[in-house]
């Protein structure tokens, strides 16, 4: 009896199945999926950031207002000088005037910190990277990273160049400027990239936990510019507290000239960061328990 057409079908899938299998092995089962690192997740992140064109906007915008704030703010110093007294002479800050640019800047990379997250939030791309990515601590922990590593590099360079810009237009009005080995003009130069990666952080950590951008730069605006400006209003147990707050205490770490309400400015920049490591453990539980 002639056997059925279909068998030697299956014979032959079988045979190329055999002999696709490797030397001294067998096949099984299916071949298992990879295994998805923390490195995978963080090349994942940084392709999405690179990729979006809001992220370069933004950068171009915190560069190009930064850096013209600067520009416009030192064009008026040498006339700054001149109608200042002996006593504000002698209290005259090259560097932390150069540096005033850290007002605007630090909303800008707020923003900029944000978008690493909402912008999934907002185009709905959050729930196929969870799917992606089932640790929701290392996915969070991946954007933390990105958001970062970004900050770090653009706060740096912004503040570096916010300094040489001012002190060459210092100099050319003829007024006292500064040099980076200047007592403690790197270390201001440098501490204000430090403080505007800090804010990029508190931004992105405010992120997760509204999951949208309008709210969360609502809450940064208060943190930054509201808390500040009512500072008298405050009772006397919460003035303490402006010693660690965002463009008070903290940002003392910007200037040269020692400040007597925050004499030192470095140690309230670490409060200013034990703050938002608080945020940052708060995003970190809300996103783990919540459905997306």
């Amino acid at each position: 009896m002639t056997p059925p057409a279909a068998e030697p079908a299956a014979t032959a899938t079988t045979a190329t199945a055999t002999t696709a299998a490797p030397a001294g092995g067998s096949v099984t089962g299916p071949t298992a999926a990879p295994r998805v690192t923390f490195v995978h997740t963080l090349r994942a992140e940084w392709v999405k950031f690179r990729s979006l064109r809001s992220s370069w906007y933004t950068l171009a915008c915190l560069f190009g207002v930064g850096l013209g704030i600067t520009v416009l703010s030192m064009s008026s110093a040498g006339t700054q000088y001149a109608d200042a007294t002996a006593e504000e002479r002698q209290d005259w800050d090259p560097t932390g005037l150069s540096l005033t640019t850290y007002i605007v800047a630090q909303l800008i990379i707020g923003v900029l910190g944000m978008l690493v997250v909402t912008s999934e939030y907002a185009t709905g791309l959050m729930q196929t990277s969870l799917t992606a990515t089932p640790r929701r601590h290392r996915l969070l922990a991946a954007k933390l990273a990105v958001a970062t590593a970004v900050a770090v590099v653009a706060g740096q360079v912004l503040m570096f160049a916010a300094f040489l810009i001012g002190q060459a237009l210092l100099r050319g009005q003829d007024v006292p400027s500064a040099e980076l080995g200047d007592p403690g003009a790197l270390s201001a130069v440098a501490g204000g990239g430090l403080y505007l990666a800090a804010i990029a952080l508190l931004a992105a950590g405010l992120g997760t936990l509204m999951r949208a951008t309008a709210g969360a730069l609502t809450i940064l605006v208060g943190i930054i510019f509201l808390v500040p400006g009512l500072a008298g209003l405050f009772p006397a147990w919460l003035e303490g507290l402006l010693g660690f707050w965002p463009t008070a205490g903290a940002a003392a770490v910007l200037t040269t000239v020692p400040d007597p309400d925050y004499p030192h400015p470095w140690l309230n920049l670490g409060g200013m960061c034990l703050g938002v490591a608080a945020v940052l453990a708060a995003a970190f539980v809300a996103f783990r328990h919540r459905d997306v």
